[in-house]
């Protein structure tokens, strides 16, 4: 007789909202005990949660991005005993058919079968079968692992056989995916000369395979213009003082966050996504500005929230603590998401213009170069003023032409006159 329980997260440590990256099981699935129903990630450490019970799924009650607890509800299941002691296993579907190898000779070692690519037809109801390190190794090199057969024990996909994936693509040994870019090809540096291989970090890994992903499916153009910011920095400079007697360090930045802000709820659309399907345009009633921040292991994204609600000096104070923690490398994952916004300033450092990679799934990001003093005709003479060159790349699905200069118009003309802000 069957049986409908619930499954439950159970007690994980001591963990709070932790993060559902994965779901591995579907409505009408079978399951038996053990088998994984999704996996969770927090700035620690990533999971698996097993099935404590052997079934049918009824329901799913969890989805990829939901932050759940001990005790929230992950699966309905229909629990039926005797179903598990005399229903066949299922077997998984090959995915290709392949001659069966001869059987080796005695005394040879037996060649290790290569992960075979799929085609997409195979891959969407595939689960990948891997543990939380493996899933993250994986993600950091940008593998998926619905494209892995898995040499390990029941199927699992091991560390090795994702690194035989990226040999074999590298090497042209497995075909590509309809869709996607041919891998270059490897190329032995060391006949050339003396070489030396070091490991990219992990941030740099995460963020190579987001910034791969957003230039090859965001239409990219980019608007250049400038602001005269002469009279915003001697305002600024004005105000150091009384800034630092409130333990504030008052920099350009929240200043360019305001101008930001008045910029986008004039422009909502720069403040936008477009749906998963590309159908629909989700505009957002938030303005949250994501801060591109240089570290030692590398670029890193938090995100001030709720910009429109905050002062500069309420900005001033969150930029120092959340950029603090950035330089620390104590970051929690949901500092850096919710952006709807990007601004990558490279004005502390040097450079005339550059065009930055759209933040996907946000629409636009602004581009900040180094201010300089430059002569300006003023209808009778020129005279020196202080110009900040600045870029704006946006998603050409979403934001045309005219729309684009028109915002980066706007933006020049707040930095220009901050007494704009207040109207």
């Amino acid at each position: 007789m069957a049986n409908t329980i619930d499954i439950r997260l159970p007690d994980i440590g001591d963990f709070k909202d932790v993060e559902v990256i994965e779901v591995l099981v579907s409505a009408g699935d079978r399951i038996a005990v053990d088998d994984s129903l999704i996996t969770l990630e927090s700035d620690k450490a990533s999971m698996e949660i097993p099935s404590p019970a052997a079934g049918v799924v009824k329901e799913v009650k969890v989805r990829v991005g939901d932050t759940i607890n001990q005790g929230d509800l992950l699966v309905v299941m229909e629990e039926d005993s005797v179903a598990e002691e005399t229903a066949p296993v299922a077997q998984p579907k090959p995915l290709e058919t392949h001659p069966t190898p001869p059987p080796p000779a005695p005394g040879e070692k037996k060649a290790k079968p290569l992960p075979i690519a799929p085609t997409r037809a195979d891959m969407p109801n595939r689960k990948a079968h891997a543990s939380p390190a493996v899933r993250r190794f994986a993600r950091e090199l940008g593998v998926d692992l619905a494209r892995l057969s898995g040499s390990g024990p029941k199927g699992r996909i091991t560390r090795d056989d994702v690194q035989s994936y990226i040999k074999e693509t590298l090497s042209g040994g497995v075909a590509p995916v309809p869709g996607d870019a041919p891998a270059m090809p490897a190329v032995d540096f060391s006949k050339f000369g003396e070489t030396e291989e070091v490991e990219l970090n992990r941030i740099k890994k995460i963020s190579g395979a987001h910034l791969y992903r957003s230039w090859t499916t965001v239409p990219h153009v980019t608007q250049f213009d400038e602001a005269d910011i002469t009279e915003l920095e001697a305002f600024r400079k004005a105000q150091k003082d009384e800034a630092m007697k409130k333990d504030v360090r008052l920099t350009f930045m929240p200043f360019l966050m305001k101008a930001c802000e008045a910029a986008l709820r004039e422009f909502p659309n720069v403040n936008a996504s477009l749906s998963a399907d590309g159908g629909k345009l989700v505009l957002k009633k938030y303005i949250h500005i994501g801060v591109a921040v240089d570290t030692p292991n590398g670029l890193v994204v938090p995100v001030i929230r709720n910009v429109d609600q905050k002062g500069v000096y309420d900005l001033a104070r969150e930029l120092m603590e959340i950029s603090a923690r950035a330089r620390e490398g104590k970051l929690a994952p949901g500092d850096m998401q919710g952006g709807c916004f990007t601004i990558s300033s490279l004005g502390g450092i040097g450079g005339t213009q550059f065009t930055p990679i759209v933040n996907a799934p946000e629409v636009a990001i602004l581009g900040v170069s180094r201010a300089a003093m430059k002569p300006v005709w003023n209808g009778e003479k020129f005279t020196p003023r202080l110009v900040m060159p600045f870029s704006l790349s946006y998603d050409h699905r979403v934001i045309d032409g005219a729309e684009g200069v028109r915002f980066t118009t706007l933006l020049g003309a707040l930095l220009s006159d901050i007494r704009r802000l207040v109207l």
